[in-house]
């Protein structure tokens, strides 16, 4: 591989004039960077499921038409393999895929905390817990960038739920933001250095991360050590010059030059300096030059057979058998019946930016017949309708008849895609009403009855004790039919387990009272550090299936644990045995327990994991290694990472719920922790939670007045803004692609209605500018009463 030296960077930058710089440091459209002088331009392309180029400068979220490309499985698959190599092979074709197509970086992978279900993009995201999701993404990244092509590791930070997402404030103490929603980042900058990183466009407790100096300079610079480049979320950037102070170098998508004439009167009025402006025009360079370099190698070409293999392979690696009475795996034999409209048209990734052109994709219809051959016989009816999940009465009647006559009933149950999607929330984690009446009527006309799960995130199943087996895919990628058709017969076993718990009702989480939002411009983060297994566990609310859980088609012992090493660098060494009388693999996991402690810790956080995979009757002796972060809180009082002295119990197990072995080990530190207070419940009080603040919870801003920044929907809250709201989405909605399904269009206005008045500014062609915008917006202020009354009090 090769790296220019940073200097030449450097060299080309001091030649330019300063409006050359500042020219640099936006995007020339859509998804190119600016060529300027002898700097050149770099694509860019969505990921991280596959290479989404658009095939015309059209939009940021995949509703343009895009280049045909590999489907690989969503990051929830991969995360649910536990498959470090396995995962970085996906990276490597990613990234194959990205050269071919003269991709300079791969706008993926995103690993925000699945901090619940009803996110609208957690299919997107890997995990709840922060060591699962840094580990696996950092393998996509080494994967990606080992063919020459950047990453960019998102959405940084704290943006875990897609309503209002462009102006949400989401409140969050320190502790947990360390701990919870930084951690992940921080190991995939430090294990596979990732060529950029991409701001969120959320606020984090009243700043914009990519206005945050903290955030970006002392945190992830400082700290972490990461030297590439930091760039926007497509719109994200409100204000230019403070993005530069503190570090944001490349502002995308192009915008006329919007922001220009702001940045050289913060130069002129020495609020911002050239210094600032040429260090993020040197990363830009240097960004583009590196890549440049990259491209100018050998040409490469993807393989697309051999990727669809991997994607398949991956698909199957990353399905988790929930339950199973012993039924599968299937023999082919006998009668199947194949229920479930999805069996014939899949739904395989989700909507939005992580879209992909898939190049092919095979069903569970067009996998099932090679696999029965003349030993077994099928029948399909389709159960439900794909695009709302009703059932007819016809429908119902037909699946009823079918089960009944099969020896083997299998559901294809795929929640509609327009339930799950960027730029909006699930308002329910439920199957809708059909669906789940679908599953009474066919396992009550055949017990034997495999269920199969399509969805992106976790679903409430009260139904779940009654098929002989469940079986969760998530969205398998364009080779998902062949891969659970894989599954079923035994051909590969279900190597998933949950990188997320299921819970029994989504009213159970803590997270709960507090999402999407707490009012329309903030969501406070009361649960803090509880999130996922880390609530489960400590406050003692089952699941329906906790995190880590995934059963397999053979067994596993687990022996004594062996402990090694000193102080806090420990080596954990148990002998894993597969008992069974089929090849099989198993997810080693390690979670670490205080005995004691100063501070409210959970029951216990997963800090080392592995897969291995045994013959029958083979033994392999597992290490798993810790280190000082894997005992450590992070203390507020002294900024630090403190391990406490004590008793610690290693829990080695299968599950947060299924631990196998476990050992104590002391630790003498000297570390001191300062004492807080734990909150009484799992969601704190307004008292508990400014304690844990620091200060006074911040009062939420009102919608009004307006400001550029202030969400196009948001004008629907005055009588003009009514008016202009209805010729603004006039506009936008004719500049827009014309084709695309429903979903993806109903994704798109959600997506535009949550856009801030200074996009369309961005998106003028140089007709408006931000004072031109300004102006708008004062009219507005002034003819509405509300917005008056609103800045009066703002001003008392």
């Amino acid at each position: 591989m090769t790296t220019p030296h940073p200097g030449s960077a450097a060299e080309l930058v001091s030649l330019l004039t300063l409006d050359e710089k500042i020219l640099l440091l936006s995007g020339a459209n859509m998804w190119a960077t600016a060529a300027v002088g002898t700097i050149p331009s770099t694509f860019l392309a969505n990921g991280p499921t596959g290479v989404g180029k658009q095939a015309s400068d059209s939009d940021h979220v995949g509703a343009g038409e895009m280049l045909p490309a590999t489907a690989f499985p969503s990051p929830s698959v991969l995360a649910s393999s536990w498959d470090v190599e396995l995962v970085e092979e996906v990276g490597v074709a990613l990234g194959r895929e990205s050269r071919a197509k003269d991709v300079g970086v791969l706008l993926g992978p995103g690993l925000n905390i699945k901090r619940h279900p009803g996110g609208g993009r957690v299919f997107e995201y890997f995990s709840e817990d922060p060591h699962l999701a840094g580990k696996i993404a950092a393998a996509v990244v080494r994967g990606v960038q080992s063919q020459g092509v950047g990453s960019s590791i998102k959405h940084f930070a704290g943006n875990n739920q897609e309503t209002f997402r462009m102006r949400l404030d989401s409140i969050i103490d320190e502790r947990t933001l360390r701990e919870i929603y930084l951690t992940g980042f921080e190991i995939a900058v430090k294990e596979s250095d990732p060529w950029t990183v991409m701001s969120s466009y959320n606020l984090i407790n009243g700043e914009h991360p990519g206005e945050s100096q903290r955030l970006l300079a002392q945190i992830l610079r400082e700290e972490w050590g990461f030297t590439g480049l930091v760039m926007s979320d497509w719109f994200a950037v409100s204000d230019r010059p403070a993005a530069l102070r503190a570090g944001l170098d490349l502002e995308m998508p192009g915008n006329d030059g919007l922001w220009s004439g702001r940045v050289r009167k913060a130069i002129a009025d020495g609020s911002l300096t050239i210094a600032d402006v040429d260090a993020a025009a040197t990363r830009v360079a240097a960004l583009a030059l590196r890549a440049a370099a990259e491209s100018a190698g050998p040409a490469v070409t993807a393989d697309f057979d051999a990727h669809h293999a991997l994607a398949r392979r991956a698909a199957a690696a990353g399905t988790v058998l929930l339950s199973n009475d012993g039924i599968l795996p299937l023999r082919p034999e006998g009668t199947i019946a194949i229920i479930g409209s999805a069996a014939e048209t899949p739904r395989f990734q989700g909507v939005g930016s992580a879209h992909v052109n898939a190049i092919t994709v095979e069903t569970v219809l067009d996998a099932l017949p090679a696999r029965l051959g003349t030993d077994a016989e099928y029948t399909f009816v389709r159960g439900y309708d794909a695009k709302s999940g009703a059932v007819s009465a016809e429908d119902s009647a037909a699946a009823q008849a079918a089960a009944a006559a099969a020896d083997v009933a299998i559901i294809i149950l795929a929640i509609p895609a327009g339930g799950e999607a960027e730029g909006v929330d699930r308002a329910h984690l439920v199957f809708p009403p059909d669906m789940n009446e679908l599953v009474r009527t066919v396992t009550a006309a055949n017990p034997r009855t495999v269920v199969v799960l399509v969805n992106g995130a976790p679903l409430e199943m009260p139904w779940a004790d009654a098929p002989a087996a469940l079986l969760e895919t998530y969205l398998g990628g364009q080779a998902s039919g062949p891969a659970i058709v894989d599954v079923l017969f035994g051909d590969a076993e279900p190597g998933g387990r949950l990188g997320e718990s299921f819970p029994v009702t989504a009213s159970d989480l803590p997270a709960a009272a507090n999402f999407p939002t707490t009012t329309p411009t903030q969501v406070q983060y009361r649960e803090n550090i509880y999130v996922g297994y880390r609530f489960h566990d400590t406050f003692e609310v089952a699941p329906r299936f906790p995190f880590g859980h995934g059963l397999g088609y053979t067994s596993f012992e687990y022996g004594t644990v062996e402990v090694s090493g000193s102080g806090v660098d420990l080596a954990l060494t148990v002998p894993v045995t597969n008992s069974g009388d089929r090849f099989g693999s198993e997810v080693v996991q390690l979670y670490v327990h205080a005995t004691h402690s100063a501070v409210h810790r959970p029951e216990q956080e997963l800090k080392a994991f592995a897969k291995v995979h045994l013959a029958p009757g083979e033994t392999q002796r597992v290490t798993l290694r810790l280190e000082h972060r894997s005992f450590a809180i992070y203390d507020v009082a002294s900024a630090s990472w403190a391990a406490e002295a004590g008793d610690y119990e290693i829990r080695i197990g299968s599950s947060s719920r299924d631990i196998r072995s476990a050992t104590i080990v002391l630790l003498d530190t000297g570390e001191i922790v300062t004492p807080v207070e734990r909150p009484a419940r799992a969601v704190a009080s307004q008292a508990e939670f400014a304690r844990l603040l620091g200060g006074p919870v911040p009062a939420a801003k009102g919608l009004v007045p307006f400001s550029i920044n202030s969400p196009i929907d948001d004008l629907r809250t005055t009588w003009l803004g009514r008016r202009l709201h209805g010729a603004l989405l006039g506009v936008i909605t004719k500049s827009l692609p014309a084709d695309g399904d429903d979903d993806m269009k109903a994704m798109m206005d959600a997506v535009v209605g949550g856009m801030p008045l200074r996009t369309l500014v961005a998106n003028s062609g140089g007709k408006l500018t931000l004072d031109t915008m300004a102006r708008i917006v004062g009219v507005l202020n002034t003819a509405s009463a509300q917005a008056r009354r609103a800045r009066s009090a703002a001003k008392r």
